[in-house]
This record gives structure tokens, C-alpha cells and sequence, in this order.
């Protein structure tokens, strides 16, 4: 599957900052410390609507790390799944009478289109459930082998009782993981499980559902079992970086997590386990049941400028559950405006002091806050010292007129075009 174009990052002066990131599984923040190459796999869309705003702040924090990293000299190699068959794609297909294969298609197109106009760095591999089904079935089958599976009424299940440490990523009591897994697609009630929490690997076939002729027999994939299967073909264990949204963190992430290490023997999947907040709308998490969404193509077809909308979402931390607003737009809009104004003086201050503190802000545990508000002091010192001009000086940054470097470190540590 391919991914959405990618835009030329320009390279900074001087040496980067090492990435420290929060880690969900310890609790506490601490160094990525990548050996040679920053490896990182992020879970992408069910493709039954995109790109609503809690998606784009989730990929825009984790284009932040990718930022941060390859600034520090990190070369970055990045996996990102897309859920192309599973229960809501379906369940929305047939309740709007489309047929499940195209309605994916369409909705990856427009999450492709959404990424590259926010300026995303994408993926090196954006990998389909539907082109990995060989690939599950053959972890599948080896989990059989190993007793680390059962066959349930045609479904195969994974014993949780075979991970080490089950548990260890969300830190979640047996009552708590319960209640979660009901609430996120699990069957914790489902007669014949060995245990409430084991989670189903194969989907026998069932009417009306995609299935597949495979050594399993017909069927498809479960959903934790697929970005265990991608992320090591792609990447192997031990990566640098498991990222998604909080409400990945149990059960999916726990159970892909325990999956890639019941497949390969090995602990722990990631040293960083890294999660973003949600976004709210009128005091409320954006979700498709309460149908209070907000789409990113929605917004740029009313003609919101994109870079707007990304500054929007990085005017908070990338762990806060925060409110989207159009006030928060508004801001962005008028923060951008006069970055843009600021960068057009024809002799602006110094800003070798802005990239020094923007760095250090953005390694912390990516406080795009901080970094934007560094930005603003430095624009409001410069509005305050000069006169605007029309248009951009077309010199870089690397032969010391301050603009330049503003405009280069602007959009390579923050992905903003001014």
C-alpha cells in the first residue's frame, strides 16, 4: 500500500537534543536511545471515515518524534498499519450500502490527502491488513503450534496465560482490563474461552463477512494479532517506539505487545510505549457513536488553511486530553499570520537562541507548547523591532540571516510551511 508523499525537511545548524519521551508501561519519562536507527510502529485507521482531528493530533505527535529524532542524527524507520477489514469497517459498509473494499479505499485516499496537507511525514511502510493476511495465518499457526492458542467453535484464540507478564504495558488490574476489553471490541463473556481476556486471532467464516482459504481455513484476522504480525516483518522486537492513542493502550496495545513476544521469545516489544490524549468537542471526546466529529478535509474544504490546523493541535501536549474549539483555531490563524509577518522583516533578531530553546523543548517529552510559545516571543520581539516587507528573502539558513533559520527551523522542527 502506498503512502502519502513526503516533504523535504530541512537540516538545522549545529547538533540536535536527545528524544525523551513518556513511557505508559514505567510510568515515567525517560531517554529513546535508539541504537543507530529510531524504530517506530504507530497504529493507523480503521478506514470507515478519516481523518477526523483526534487521528491527526495522534500522527502529527509521533511526526514530532520523527522531527526530533532525525534532527538528532537519528535516521527513522516507521510502520504504520491500516485496519482494512475488520468489524466497523464492515458494520459501516453495510449500514450505508457500500461495499466494504471500496468505502476502505475511498477513506484511505482522503486520510492520505488529510496527511499530506498537514504536512505529516509518512510512513516508509504503510502496510494493509488485507496484503498481510499470509503473514497472520503463519503466526497464527505457529502460535497453535507452541500451545500459545486454541481453536474455539471454528475461532482461534490467544491464551493470555502464555504472555509473559500480561499486563506489564497498561498496568491494569484483572477488574479493570475486564470492563476495557468489553468496551473495545473484546468478548470477555464468550462461552468456551479459557480465559475472559484472550483475545481472537482468526475469525472463522461467518455470513456475509470477506474471508480468506488459507491453512487456517476460511476466515480473516483478528485485530490485535495484525500490527504484532506487520510490526515484526517490518521492523522486528525491541523497537524504539509502540504508539498510538490512550484508548489503544488496553486492550490492543497490551495484546499486540504480548502477541509479538509470545512470536518471537523475546521481552519487552518496545521500550517506549507512547500515548496520545483525546480530543474533545464541547466537553466531550470526539467518537463516531456521539457523532461529534471533526473532519480534517471538512475543515480545509471550508478553506482553513492546513498549517492552521496544525498548529491548532500542537498548541497543547501530545498526553493532555484537550477541547478543540474554533477559538483555538482562531489563535492559530492569527499565531501563524504573525510568524509569517515576522520572518518577512528585513532585518530580524538573532535566532540561533530560538533554536537552542526550541530543541530543548521539543526533546522533552515533545512540549510543542513550549516551543510554540518560544516562536511567539521571538515574532512579538521582532514585530515589535522592525517594519514588514512583501515576500520571503530567499536565502537560507545556513548563511546566517536569521529569517532564513526561522523559516527552517519552524518547519523542520514543527512541520509549519510560513
Amino acid at each position: 500500500m502506498r503512502p502519502w508523499p513526503a516533504t523535504p525537511v530541512p537540516s538545522l545548524p549545529g547538533p540536535g537534543v536527545p528524544l525523551r519521551l513518556f513511557d505508559t508501561a514505567s510510568g515515567a519519562v525517560g531517554p529513546t536511545a535508539p541504537e543507530g536507527t529510531a524504530r517506530m510502529f504507530v497504529c493507523g485507521i480503521t478506514p470507515y471515515d478519516a481523518t477526523h482531528l483526534g487521528h491527526a493530533a495522534t500522527y502529527l505527535a509521533f511526526d514530532m518524534a520523527q522531527r526530533v529524532w532525525r534532527d538528532a542524527g537519528h535516521p527513522v524507520r516507521y510502520v504504520q498499519n491500516v485496519t482494512d477489514v475488520d468489524d466497523p469497517l464492515l458494520e459501516r459498509a453495510a449500514a450505508i450500502g457500500q461495499d466494504w473494499a471500496a468505502l476502505a479505499a475511498s477513506e484511505i485516499d482522503l486520510f492520505r490527502d488529510d496527511m499530506a496537507a498537514l504536512r505529516v511525514l509518512p510512513p516508509d511502510e504503510y502496510v494493509g491488513v488485507v496484503e498481510s493476511v499470509g503473514d497472520v495465518v503463519g503466526a497464527v499457526a505457529q502460535l497453535l503450534a507452541d500451545g500459545a492458542a486454541y481453536w474455539l467453535d471454528g475461532d482461534v484464540y490467544f491464551r493470555v496465560s502464555a504472555a509473559r507478564d500480561f499486563g506489564y504495558e497498561s498496568g491494569c488490574d484483572a477488574a479493570t482490563m475486564t470492563e476495557l476489553f468489553a468496551q473495545r471490541g473484546g468478548d470477555p463473556d464468550r462461552p468456551g474461552k479459557r480465559d475472559p481476556l484472550d483475545s481472537l486471532l482468526w475469525r472463522g467464516p461467518r455470513p456475509g463477512e470477506p474471508r480468506w482459504d488459507t491453512e487456517l481455513g476460511r476466515g480473516r484476522p483478528g485485530w490485535h494479532i495484525e500490527c504484532a504480525v506487520i510490526a515484526l516483518r517490518h521492523l522486528g522486537m525491541g523497537i524504539d517506539v509502540q504508539g498510538g492513542g490512550s484508548d489503544l493502550i488496553f486492550p490492543h496495545h497490551e495484546h499486540s505487545a504480548a502477541l509479538a513476544e509470545a512470536l518471537t521469545g523475546a521481552h519487552p516489544f518496545a521500550r517506549h510505549y507512547v500515548h496520545t490524549g483525546m480530543i474533545g468537542l464541547d466537553g466531550e471526546k470526539m467518537s463516531k457513536s456521539r457523532g461529534n466529529l471533526v473532519f480534517v478535509s471538512k475543515l480545509r474544504e471550508a478553506g482553513v488553511e492546513p498549517m492552521a490546523i496544525r498548529l491548532a493541535l500542537l498548541d497543547g501536549h501530545y498526553r493532555a486530553d484537550r477541547e478543540w474549539t474554533d477559538a483555538a483555531l482562531v489563535r492559530a490563524g492569527e499565531r501563524l499570520a504573525r510568524w509569517r509577518a515576522a520572518v518577512r522583516l528585513p532585518d530580524p533578531p538573532d535566532a540561533r537562541a530560538l533554536l537552542a530553546e526550541m530543541r530543548d523543548r521539543l526533546a522533552d517529552d515533545l512540549d510543542t507548547a513550549g516551543a510554540l510559545d518560544a516562536v511567539d516571543q521571538w515574532a512579538v520581539a521582532a514585530l515589535a523591532s522592525g517594519s514588514a516587507v512583501a515576500g520571503p528573502g530567499a536565502s537560507g539558513a545556513g548563511d546566517g540571516d536569521p529569517a532564513a533559520l526561522v523559516r527552517d527551523l519552524v518547519d523542520g522542527l514543527l512541520g509549519v510551511r510560513l
